[in-house]
């Protein structure tokens, strides 16, 4: 029974006995002469524990007397959380090298935080949901520092970490209260109970400070008020890290939660999540507006596009968490493109972030200015690039689900949006002159922004197969 227990979940556990043997080997074989060896092992373990996952099958599996669930809903989330990661401390080491914060402690701290998401995804229980989701975050206070000498990066980590502490309390308060009304902690025994004799008023409560704790964790308005500063203040690897993995995790453990601990009982949970997805949407397409950092922008795009994948879920079907899936890997592909590019923005050596910086960037390098105009497009929904399609995806399954009204609130927040991604094109196109940025050789960056641009375009043929990989993961996860 234990060695098929550890078999599920072995993915994990060779992360977590990696990275504590990577910091023995950190510790007492030279510290941060190390650092770029074992961010590269890091990198190559996960994609090999990706493909892994991968190659486990779809049947649905549970260890540890239910705790944990390994089936097709969690394969999907965790490749894309463990390829996500490799890629962007890959992208980023360059970066972090070159300003002295390439230290031996960020790639452990990163496949520590990865364990956790991949923990979250697979969660069967109210503990085991925490358990993940503190180490997930508690390695992503720290990294969110690592720049020591900035006081920017510092005040950013101690906002996070500050209001990460009360969202997790809330969360914390919101599983107690339904451990206390179902008599477990096992989703399955949180819905049977739900099945027999209602759904309490406790219960009720309880879910709705789960999914307060929860919303925090992607960027939800009104619990998106450290996102900006994070995003602004962190080192731009770590950004792009936040901006993408922990999404997919937070956001997969949302539908997990409300699927299999509260699935019998769509009614009460999906007015809550469609007031969120409103709330992300316009808050965070408005705010963007007079933003004039693009990491800044960045944030508030994430917001709002945290707010489009809610919609899929707030549905309550199978074809919403499908479109969520979908919408989730194209985000995700999107965000590493642009942040690509915002590690090789520097003038006179120095970065820059500034959105006046990119003015006629065209003139300057085409070709990657043509690469941000499609990912810019495709953020903004402009059809027929992937981006476009993973909107339609969310939208119809709202419709589908007699949520007219909620598509129709998202329309009208993708239009707003268009504004401040289409501001940046034009500054790069028909812009007014002004001081050039650096032409920046970095092959690893122009290849990642120039591939999942091309990802943008040449994904409307076939989405490239993840529409029917999301569609078995959401049978999966809705029974």
């Amino acid at each position: 029974m234990i060695g098929a227990d550890l078999y599920t979940a072995l993915p994990e556990i060779a992360l977590a006995l990696f990275a504590m043997a990577a910091l023995m080997v950190g510790v007492y074989g030279g510290k941060d002469k190390l650092a770029e060896p074992i961010l590269w092992a890091t990198a190559g373990l996960m994609v090999l524990l990706a493909l892994l996952t991968g190659s486990q099958g779809l049947e649905t599996r549970t260890a540890f007397n239910g705790m944990y669930i390994a089936d097709a809903f969690a394969q999907f989330a965790k490749m894309i959380i463990l390829i996500s990661a490799a890629v962007v401390m890959v992208m980023g080491q360059g970066y972090m090298a070159a300003r002295g914060l390439l230290k031996f402690e960020y790639p452990i701290l990163i496949a520590l935080s990865v364990v956790g998401m991949m923990l979250m995804v697979s969660a069967g229980d109210l503990i085991a949901l925490y358990m993940g989701l503190e180490l997930q975050s508690l390695a992503l206070y720290v990294i969110a520092t690592m720049n020591r000498d900035s006081a920017r990066s510092t005040e950013a980590g101690l906002k996070y970490f500050i209001l990460g502490a009360l969202a997790s309390g809330l969360l914390l308060y919101g599983a107690s209260l339904s451990y206390g009304y179902a008599g477990t902690t096992l989703f399955a025994g949180i819905i049977t109970t739900i099945a027999e004799d209602g759904m309490s008023v406790g219960l009720l409560m309880g879910l709705a400070f789960m999914l307060a704790g929860l919303a925090f964790k992607i960027s939800a308005v009104p619990f998106h008020m450290w996102t900006p500063d994070v995003y602004e203040g962190a080192p731009t690897p770590v950004t792009a890290f936040f901006a993408t993995a922990p999404k997919v995790a937070a956001m997969a453990l949302i539908a997990r939660v409300v699927h299999e601990a509260f699935g019998v009982v769509p009614g009460d949970w999906s007015q809550i999540i469609a007031l969120l997805a409103v709330a992300s949407m316009f808050v965070g397409a408005i705010a963007a507006i007079g933003q004039r950092d693009i990491k800044r922008l960045m944030a508030y795009s994430s917001i709002t596009h945290m707010g489009f994948a809610l919609v899929g879920l707030a549905a309550g079907t199978a074809q919403g968490v499908q479109a969520m899936l979908v919408y989730m890997a194209i985000y995700v592909t999107m965000n590493i493109g642009v942040f690509a590019f915002i590690l090789t923005m520097r003038r006179d050596g120095q970065a820059v972030t500034d959105i006046d910086s990119l003015r006629q960037f065209a003139k300057l390098d085409p070709l990657r200015a043509l690469a941000l105009l499609v990912l810019m497009f495709s953020l903004a929904g402009v059809p027929p690039l992937v981006g476009f399609f993973g909107k339609f995806y969310v939208l119809w399954a709202a419709v589908e689900a007699g949520m007219a009204w909620l598509a129709v609130a998202g329309v009208i927040a993708s239009v707003i949006g268009a504004f401040y991604y289409l501001r940046i094109v034009y500054y790069m196109y028909f812009g007014d002159e002004s001081e050039p940025l650096d032409m920046v050789r970095a092959p690893v960056q122009a290849t990642l922004l120039i591939g999942s641009a091309a990802l943008m375009v040449l994904g409307v043929i076939n989405l490239f197969g993840i529409e029917g990989a999301a569609a078995l993961a959401a049978q999966a996860l809705v029974k």
